[in-house]
């Protein structure tokens, strides 16, 4: 199987991250991808550098005004009279529904303080000066295994960092820039009439959820940490289920704190069978490491014995499947938890 990731997406360096009111080393830092390239490449994964896809890709989810602010947004901060080190924003526009005033669509503002109070929606999304070159090769790896899978492929893992599963069509948010699940999802839909995007980081996928809530072409499940006290706060409550013509092909499977193994492994197993009823064609994992009881923003107290069982649960799909990182900030236990998938994933699937 191959595992695609780019040196350049080590050029993401954050130094400022917001925690309950605290500036704080970010738990998103290079260490997780080096500590998964020495995992999985361990186990036989073959690391691959893939072809620049372009940006037409990356269009496809997210609106042009979006990529162009991330592409200018550090040069145009630096320009600030007594500006800080990262992009950081520090207003934010009100974006309340059924209000004629109400902002939409691209912003008016032209400064960029106001751009990135508009583009960036809060405090875990630093953006300093490789910021914008790491998230579109991390885009990249999501094209490149969503085109070996279409080339026949079983499956692959794109090592996507930074993450992805919390940018929305126009906003960074948790880590996230572009969202790398749902650009494979629009590669794979070229040939599949149905794709299923299945998440099991411990936050839910909000950006996700939101880009494909009114299609019913590609399906959104999530198994999660309930948000009602826990990011991303807003979405991923169970009542969620699409709209309009995406009405039934959004599942939300929230856990409470402190659920462990069984519970984890019961909502992936409800969430497979909702996968196979509605007739996906090909998935891709949204694959987060931190509903391990070891990761420092985990409420949950799964162990590593859970991945390997999960694992399982989505190899024995069956289907053509991409795996897309996300999630995951101890690095011992990423070191252990995405193996574990991965030896299990395999072990019942044929490549």
């Amino acid at each position: 199987m191959k595992l695609f990731f780019d040196e350049t997406q080590l050029a993401h360096q954050p130094k400022q991250y917001m925690v309950s009111g605290r500036i704080v080393d970010p738990f998103e830092n290079p260490d997780r991808a080096t500590t998964l390239i020495n995992a999985l490449t361990k186990l036989g994964l073959v690391r691959t550098q893939p072809a620049d896809f372009g940006i037409e890709p990356i269009l496809r989810v997210h609106a042009d005004h979006y990529v162009e602010f991330i592409q200018e947004a550090y040069d145009r901060f630096m320009e600030l009279p007594n500006h800080g080190p990262e992009v950081l924003p520090n207003i934010h526009p009100y974006r309340g529904a059924g209000d004629d005033f109400a902002p939409r669509g691209k912003p008016r503002p032209t400064g960029i303080l106001g751009r990135a109070g508009w583009y960036i929606a809060g405090l875990s999304c630093a953006m300093m000066e490789g910021t914008a070159r790491a998230a579109y090769a991390s885009a990249q790896m999501a094209v490149a295994g969503a085109e070996v899978v279409l080339a026949g492929e079983r499956a692959a893992f794109s090592l996507c960092r930074p993450p992805g599963h919390h940018a929305y069509v126009d906003q960074a948010s948790g880590f996230c820039f572009f969202n790398n699940a749902a650009i494979a999802a629009e590669v794979l839909r070229r040939h599949f009439h149905r794709v299923a995007i299945v998440d099991f980081d411990t936050h839910h996928g909000d950006g996700t959820q939101a880009i494909f809530y009114t299609r019913d072409d590609v399906f959104y499940g999530s198994v999660h940490t309930d948000p009602s006290a826990y990011f991303p706060h807003f979405a991923g409550y169970a009542d969620e289920t699409g709209s309009g013509a995406g009405e039934g092909a959004n599942h939300n499977l929230p856990l409470a704190p402190g659920a462990g193994d069984e519970a984890f492994i019961d909502a992936n197993q409800r969430l497979a069978l909702a996968v196979q009823a509605h007739g996906a064609e090909a998935l891709v994992v949204s694959a987060g490491w931190d509903a391990h009881k070891d990761d420092p923003l985990s409420q949950l107290t799964v162990t590593t014995d859970a991945y390997a069982r999960i694992g399982e649960v989505w190899g024995k799909l069956g289907l053509p499947t991409l795996i897309v990182q996300e999630g995951g900030y101890s690095l011992t236990a990423v070191a252990q938890a995405a193996p574990a998938f991965m030896e299990a994933f395999r072990s019942v699937s044929v490549e």
